[in-house]
């Protein structure tokens, strides 16, 4: 077994927090109750990290953020995957208040902020706890930035003693808030980068997150912040702590708690903190065999054909980039080391057609980038399956992977952003050139908006990222496969309507 972090194993044994907001007031929060020792402290902060697991598993933020961008897709195959629509309505921005998705969403981020209100009342009243209060603050931040990204104009609670329902605030006021709580605290977090603070927001994961907020700051209030963002991303750099790793998929191979470029992630075992199944979501129910699972996969999630096809350089290989595919799966022109995200071409375990690898659709399992149609009848193994993380021979449904959520790239992608939007072309496209001579693909001899944003794609493929940059960048209601150009709306999710029902005081967003 991996080794885990104290904070880690203190969670692991902690229910997740209820998600309602009016949570009752206990008699055993008492002063007495609270947390006396180091290793009672860490504990109580693992009931705040815990919620996270759920990045990794479906119908949720993630779930969310990818299905309604241009990377992925869920095909109803047949009798699979229909699931009422919900999966449909994302891809085709349909977005509807009762899709359980979006309150899956906003559960999974209002459950860990009660927490962490809960646990900052009761630090609040121990000696020498500043240090556990601001790091209880920067994830409260990280969900509400998330909120925020999401849905806009989210309630602001953070007393727990105040159980009175709250009414939206808006936009701004939620940004500034985020914002607000990141520059408290960030002097207060610790600076090192060790495994006492693996799994945790330190100085740089917080650092991470208000880089990324201010990426934003023009899409969330109308104003950009530029310079902050390349701010933070420079202190990140100048740590030292941190580097590109010298092989693209070292950062997610089974055991990646190594990695010199990953700065905050979500900490998995498959045994002790299950919760990533990724290789459950997207593998063939064949590739059981394949690859010796001890379970059987649900045959869902898959990469857009278009998407997948922007990892083959047209100057390398002019000519119709719709076959891309040859052999057992090589693709043709491009030595794009990121093609380790998908899994594509036959899967069996020799040359030979049929078999115990078949599939109804024909003889012998081959992933191909082409799908057929999106709904109502899907062939079973069209669409390249996402293998960020590697599917391991003998696998479980729970992988040991660890997920993670803000990167050494994007820190260096959102730098060259900054850059660009500000004017110097030629400073972004250094950056942007470390990030494809570690692909071994050819350096951009210029660098234009469009190919910033093709890059950022390919780089952070599945991290959470292309949805927020879509809409940077003002293409999130482009027309894309099996999806019309769609309303401006769709940049916000509706709330949900089961939060609508429960706070009278909450306000539907525009156009829902």
């Amino acid at each position: 077994m991996k080794k885990l972090s104290l904070l880690i194993v203190g969670m692991i044994f902690i229910v997740p927090a209820c998600t309602n907001l009016d949570e009752e007031l206990y008699s055993d929060l008492a002063a007495e109750n609270f947390f006396t020792t180091d290793e009672e402290n860490i504990a109580a902060l693992g009931q705040a990290y815990s919620s996270m697991t759920h990045w990794g598993s479906h119908t949720n933020i993630w779930t969310a953020n990818e299905l309604s961008s241009d990377e992925l897709v869920i095909p109803t195959r047949g009798g699979d995957w229909y699931d009422g629509g919900i999966l449909l309505q994302l891809h085709q921005h349909e977005f509807q208040p009762d899709n359980s998705i979006f309150n899956n969403a906003w559960n999974d981020s209002y459950g860990p902020i009660n927490t962490v209100n809960r646990l900052i009342y009761q630090f609040s009243s121990i000696e020498g706890a500043d240090a556990y209060e601001a790091e209880l603050r920067a994830i409260r931040a990280f969900y509400y930035f998330h909120l925020l990204d999401m849905f806009g104009n989210v309630p602001l609670s953070t007393d727990f003693t105040d159980t009175e329902t709250k009414p939206n605030s808006t936009r701004s006021e939620v940004y500034n808030f985020v914002k607000s709580e990141l520059d408290a605290v960030i002097p207060l977090l610790s600076e090192k980068k060790d495994a006492t603070t693996y799994g945790r927001i330190n100085k740089w994961a917080a650092l991470g997150i208000r880089m990324q907020l201010l990426l934003n700051a023009e899409v969330y209030t109308g104003t950009a912040q530029w310079a902050d963002a390349k701010a933070d991303a420079d202190a990140i750099i100048n740590s030292g702590l941190y580097s590109l790793e010298a092989v693209y998929s070292d950062n997610f191979k089974e055991q990646n708690e190594g990695s010199s470029e990953n700065i905050f992630v979500v900490p998995y075992d498959e045994v002790f903190a299950q919760g990533f199944n990724w290789v459950a979501m997207t593998l063939h129910y064949a590739s059981q065999n394949t690859f010796n699972l001890t379970f059987q996969p649900w045959n869902g999630y898959a990469t857009v054909e278009e998407f997948y096809n922007s990892y083959v350089d047209p100057s390398t290989n002019p000519g119709d980039q719709g076959d891309v595919i040859k052999g057992k799966g090589t693709a043709i022109g491009t030595q794009d080391s990121r093609l380790s995200n998908f899994l594509v071409g036959p899967q069996g375990t020799d040359d030979s057609a049929g078999g115990e690898d078949g599939d109804d659709d024909g003889t012998g399992l081959n992933f191909t980038p082409y799908i057929n149609e999106i709904y109502p009848d899907a062939c079973r193994q069209c669409g390249a399956r996402i293998n960020k993380y590697g599917h391991v021979q003998g696998g479980r449904e729970h992988m040991n992977h660890d997920f993670v959520l803000i990167r050494y790239a994007d820190v260096l992608l959102s730098k060259a952003e900054a850059h660009f939007r500000t004017g110097d072309a030629t400073g972004a496209l250094g950056i942007v050139n470390q990030i494809r001579v570690r692909a071994n693909v050819n350096p951009f001899n210029s660098l234009t908006e469009d190919q910033l944003l093709a890059e950022r794609g390919r780089e952070l493929f599945v991290e959470n990222d292309r949805r927020r940059s879509l809409i940077r960048f003002g293409k999130f209601n482009d027309a894309w496969w099996a999806k019309d150009a769609s309303d401006s709306k769709y940049k916000l999710y509706p709330i949900p309507k089961d939060q609508l029902n429960a706070n009278p005081k909450l306000v539907q967003n525009p156009g829902y």
